[in-house]
């Protein structure tokens, strides 16, 4: 039975949240091992910095393999596509937990990037299809709810797992994560068949495109400010922690939730108001509060509220910013998302740099104001460059095809 997008349209959102169940299985990948570290250091008879790498091989995997295998898949309906994904990290993780040896783990760690790369791009950009411009914010959003849900469930019992039954049946669980959806979206989505160039040259036409690189760096750079003050939490917040990991804890817990409200609440702003204006006041108004934290590291009572309004807004970026790659180079919806993806990685990968560097030449309490003029630089620059092609309110458009059984 042929089902055509309007019709899929009307049930874009509970689309869009069987695609968020994968985002899920993949942030928590992403997420869950830097807790699962020193059980798998010992296991492996290695260092916790060389166990680490681990985390770095994951990201660059996943950064260098996410355009390039947006494009050479883009002929291929947005369902097979998903579900080779999922095959590929559960495949990975599969691979990681028989691994004998560190070794071993390096290679299968890359599979499992690249099973994540091919997903959370695609889950965005088949999201988004069926819900049409006018609603691609919110469908964003809800495939995005993955991603911040899984920091704040899917690590945490990731970790539990494994010190329960060690760190190899943590990667038992995220296969079964994967198992569980594929049947799932095999069964729910439709076979949506998003524009491709038919070379692969006309497929990475988008990178000669300044505008798509101008949004792409404004990505990098928003995000190397976004992570700083959170990767660098424990230390920013060191004199209301001191030492106590429990509190620690809880103040993740408190940024996650908070992330996951403003997120959603970032796509139906979007749509609104037009991402662009969406994320130079996410910007503006993060860079005001990290600026605030700087005095409100010394209180817990002001550390709080603080890190709450810095968990709304630092999640609020992501899926203004996928609307706007989008909406520069629609016919490449797949490929632009994925490039953004790459480039989210980017940064985060350079904030543990960048803040590193920052503290060893500003001190603790910098840190902040380090992220803030970050934050105020990406914002300047989305207020210098030019509307997309197409209105960013934009009706939907009949710009994808979907066939289902």
């Amino acid at each position: 039975m042929t089902q055509s997008v309007a019709e899929a349209g009307t049930r874009w959102r509970a689309h869009a949240l069987v695609l968020a169940f994968g985002t899920f299985a993949v942030g928590t990948d992403a997420y869950v091992i830097a807790g699962v570290l020193p059980e798998l250091a010992h296991s492996l008879d290695i260092g916790v910095a060389a166990a680490g790498q681990l985390v770095t091989v994951f990201a660059i995997g996943y950064a260098v393999l996410s355009p390039v295998l947006a494009a050479l898949t883009s002929h291929w309906s947005r369902r097979t596509v998903l579900l080779t994904a999922l095959v590929l990290f559960a495949l990975g993780n599969v691979a990681t937990a028989l691994a004998p040896g560190y070794g071993a783990v390096l290679a299968a760690r890359l599979l499992a990037a690249a099973g994540a790369a091919m997903y959370t791009p695609n889950a965005a950009a088949t999201a988004a299809a069926l819900a049409g411009a006018a609603k691609r914010g919110q469908a964003f959003s809800i495939v995005n709810v993955g991603l911040s849900s899984s920091l704040v469930l899917g690590a945490p019992l990731g970790t539990a797992i494994g010190a329960l039954w060690g760190w190899r049946a943590t990667m038992w669980f995220l296969t079964a994560l994967a198992v569980l959806i594929s049947p799932i979206i095999a069964w729910r989505l439709p076979s949506v068949q998003l524009p491709a160039a038919a070379g692969l040259r006309q497929r990475f036409a988008p990178l000669g495109d300044r505008r798509v690189l101008g949004a792409l760096a404004i990505t990098v750079i928003a995000f190397v400010g976004i992570f700083i003050p959170y990767t660098y939490i424990s230390v920013v917040y060191a004199p209301v922690i001191e030492g106590r990991q429990n509190l620690l804890t809880v103040l993740l817990l408190v940024f996650g939730v908070a992330g996951t409200v403003g997120n959603l609440t970032a796509g139906h702003v979007a749509d609104r108001q037009g991402p662009r204006r969406v994320v130079v006041a996410v910007a503006v108004l993060l860079a005001v509060v990290f600026g605030i934290a700087v005095v409100a590291r010394e209180s817990l009572w002001a550390a709080i509220p603080v890190i709450v309004v810095s968990g709304l807004l630092s999640w609020s970026v992501l899926s203004p910013q996928q609307h706007r790659v989008v909406a520069l180079r629609p016919e490449a919806s797949a490929l632009v998302v994925s490039l953004n993806a790459a480039a989210v990685y980017l940064g985060v990968s350079l904030s543990g740099v960048l803040g590193a560097a920052g503290l060893n030449l500003l001190g603790q309490a910098a840190l902040p104001l380090l992220g803030s003029a970050f934050l105020i630089v990406a914002a300047l620059l989305t207020l210098a460059t030019g509307r997309p092609r197409e209105p960013e309110t934009a009706q939907p458009s009949p710009s994808a095809s979907a066939t289902g059984s």
